[in-house]
């Protein structure tokens, strides 16, 4: 924290109280798609969160310092007020920097079958510390044969995953579900360099798309093979061995936009 090897005194507020909003960053041999994105978000949540102005340089100086110049890793930068008296959340005005970092995992990854589940995280725009929901909606997923949940709200609109966000594909377009959510650093990203259009997706439409995926730093584009038991035909069923390759080529052409993109020196 903040540059300095962290204490159980120090993350204490962080795990009882769990206040305070993170970013998550591939590192790629020192490099990071979307830097600027991701230090905007930062500052943008510590604003909302704490009334506070965070050095986006300084955060960048101290991610630096735990990524390893060569090599993948996950480097996760929250911001939290150790001092946090959860009586009087109010006074909490003093964030610091927590930088965490873990291996990186794969990104050819077999598609995921989703199970959807009611639900609008807390203060959507903002990428809380407060995984429980989400964490909860995926574990029931899985203990009913799904990979992941899709979130859907009022109305049935389709809105995002439990820790990425989700895009269709009809009539060889993408469509990006017009619904509050969190704006992924990696769906801004794709939006910047691949066509797209926006509109509001409910839960029967989605049987009528020709794929879907799922986005965030972590795994890139990743197809999406089912939601609810209903099959979607762009995934390729030749990625259960581990390829990820999509079958439908817009899936495919979203991979190769986003592996263009130049990762930025951290």
């Amino acid at each position: 924290m903040n540059g300095v090897a962290v204490g159980v005194r120090e993350l204490q507020a962080l795990a009882l109280a769990n206040y305070g909003h993170f970013t998550t960053m591939l590192v790629e041999d020192g490099r990071v798609k979307g830097l600027a994105l991701h230090l905007e978000r930062l500052r943008r949540d510590c604003r909302m969160l704490f009334g506070a102005e965070l050095d986006g340089e300084r955060v960048r100086g101290l991610a630096r310092r735990m990524a390893p110049g060569r090599g993948a890793v996950t480097v996760r930068v929250t911001v939290f007020d150790p001092g946090l008296d959860p009586g009087r959340p109010v006074a909490a005005g003093d964030p610091q920097v927590l930088v965490t970092v873990r291996p990186a995992g794969g990104t050819a990854l077999p598609p995921l079958r989703v199970r959807s589940t009611p639900y609008v995280r807390d203060v959507p725009g903002v990428k809380s510390v407060g995984l429980f929901a989400g964490l909860h909606h995926r574990r029931q997923a899985q203990l009913h044969g799904f990979d992941d949940a899709l979130f859907v709200g009022a109305g049935q609109a389709v809105s995002e995953g439990a820790t990425w966000n989700v895009g269709f594909v009809d009539g060889g377009q993408v469509v990006w579900p017009d619904a509050e959510c969190l704006d992924g650093v990696t769906m801004q990203l794709l939006k910047q360099v691949h066509p797209y259009g926006s509109r509001g997706v409910r839960l029967p439409d989605v049987a009528g798309f020709e794929a879907a995926f799922a986005t965030n730093a972590a795994m890139g584009v990743r197809a999406v093979s089912a939601v609810d038991g209903v099959g979607l035909p762009g995934a390729d069923a030749g990625a259960d061995s581990g390829s990820g390759s999509g079958s439908h080529p817009v899936i495919d052409a979203l991979r190769d936009a986003y592996a263009a993109v130049p990762g930025d020196l951290l």
